[in-house]
C-alpha cells in the first residue's frame, strides 16, 4: 500500500488546474450515464455538539481504470479558533481486482480541490458561454480561496464574511495570487449578493440565514454550504444539483423546500446532465442556484490521479507489510 502525505498530494495538484477540471467534468458525465455508485454519505454526529460531524463517502467510478474506495472527512469549525483547518481528510483506494487497499492518502486537499473544481464547472455551465469575470464570495475560507485557482480570469472579487478580519486576509491573500484582481470588501451580505452576478457561498452555517433579495436577473449562485437560503428562495429559484437523492437529505436548504412543498418538481436539473446534454434549463430573469452535496465519486476520481502521478514520481510511502502477504 501506498501512503501519499500532505506534502505530496500539493506538489501533485499544484498547477494541475485544467487537468482537475476536466477530469471533473468527465465525471459528472460518468455520474449522470450511470457509471458510478454513490452510495448514500454516513453522517457521523455527537451528542450534545450541532456543528461538529465526521463523513463517510464511499464510491465506485467506472471507466478504464475502476476504482472503489472511500473518503472519511470531519469537519469541526471550532478549529478556525485553534489556528487549524476546519476540515481533515482521508481517502482510502482499493483495488478493482482485489479489494485489497491501493492507497492511503491526505484527502483535505483532495477534498478541497474537487469541491473547488466542481464550483468552477457549475460556473462555466451555468453563467454562459463568456468568462466568469466578477463573482462575490461569502464566507472566506478555504474552500472559497481554492475556487479562485479554478477561475483564473476573474478580474473583480467582492468579499463578506461576519469576521471582517477573515474577510480583509482572505483579500490580501488572493491580491498576492492574482495581482490585476480588484478586490472589494462588502459591509454586509446582502451588498455581496448585489455586486456580481456569480456569487459563491462557502459558510459554515447550519441553518437557513439568507435570501437573495437584490441580486441581479439571472444570477449563478453556487451554494457549496448548502444551509444559508431559505426554503423560499430556493423554490423562486431555478435549480440544479450533482444528484437529486444526495442532495435532499440532512435539512439542506434545497430538502427543507422540499419538506415545504410536498415534492421535487423544484429541481430542474442536474449538472451532468447539462453536461451531456440530457436535460436543460428553463428559461426565465430568476435566479440559478447550484446545490452540489459532494459526490465521493469526484474524490476518488481526483484521489485515483493523484495515486498515478505519485507512482509516476516515485513519491509517497510504500508500506510492504500492512496487510497479510498473498
Amino acid at each position: 500500500m501506498l501512503v501519499i502525505r500532505h506534502d505530496e498530494v500539493r506538489d501533485i495538484l499544484r498547477g494541475a488546474e485544467q487537468a482537475v477540471l476536466e477530469l471533473v467534468r468527465d465525471t459528472y458525465r460518468e455520474h449522470d450515464a450511470g457509471e458510478t455508485v454513490v452510495p448514500h454519505s454516513t453522517f457521523l454526529r455527537f451528542p450534545g455538539e450541532s456543528a461538529n460531524r465526521i463523513i463517510g463517502l464511499p464510491a465506485f467510478v467506472g471507466g478504464e481504470q475502476p476504482i472503489a474506495g472511500i473518503k472519511w472527512v470531519a469537519s469541526f469549525p471550532g478549529n478556525l479558533g485553534r489556528g487549524l483547518p476546519r476540515a481533515s481528510a482521508t481517502i482510502v483506494l482499493n483495488s478493482m481486482e482485489t479489494g485489497r487497499p491501493l492507497a492511503l492518502m491526505e484527502g483535505a486537499q483532495i477534498s478541497a480541490a474537487r469541491t473547488a473544481a466542481a464550483t468552477a464547472v457549475a460556473a462555466q455551465t451555468l453563467a454562459g458561454p463568456d468568462p466568469v469575470r466578477s463573482i462575490s464570495m461569502i464566507g472566506c475560507g478555504l474552500i472559497n480561496f481554492e475556487v479562485l485557482r479554478f477561475l483564473p480570469g476573474l478580474s473583480a472579487l467582492t468579499l463578506f464574511d461576519v469576521s471582517r478580519a477573515r474577510a480583509e486576509a482572505f483579500g490580501a491573500r488572493a491580491r498576492q495570487a492574482l495581482p490585476a484582481l480588484d478586490v472589494r470588501i462588502a459591509a454586509t451580505s446582502a451588498e455581496a449578493v448585489a455586486a456580481a452576478g456569480v456569487l459563491s457561498l462557502a459558510t459554515t452555517a447550519i441553518e437557513p440565514h439568507m435570501t437573495l433579495d437584490g441580486a441581479r436577473p439571472g444570477a449563478v449562485v453556487l451554494h457549496i454550504s448548502l444551509r444559508d437560503l431559505t426554503p423560499e428562495t430556493v423554490l423562486a429559484a431555478r435549480n440544479v444539483v450533482d444528484d437529486v437523492d444526495h442532495v435532499l437529505r440532512e435539512r439542506t436548504s434545497v430538502h427543507l423546500a422540499e419538506l415545504a412543498t410536498g415534492d421535487r418538481a423544484f429541481v430542474h436539473a442536474t449538472l451532468g446532465g447539462l453536461l451531456r446534454g440530457t436535460t436543460t434549463l428553463p428559461g426565465g430573469g430568476s435566479s440559478i442556484i447550484f446545490s452540489p452535496f459532494g459526490l465521493g465519486a469526484l474524490d476518488l476520481a481526483l484521489a485515483r490521479y493523484v495515486l498515478e502521478q505519485a507512482l509516476a514520481r516515485n513519491s509517497g510511502l510504500a508500506v510492504e507489510a500492512f496487510q497479510q502477504p498473498v
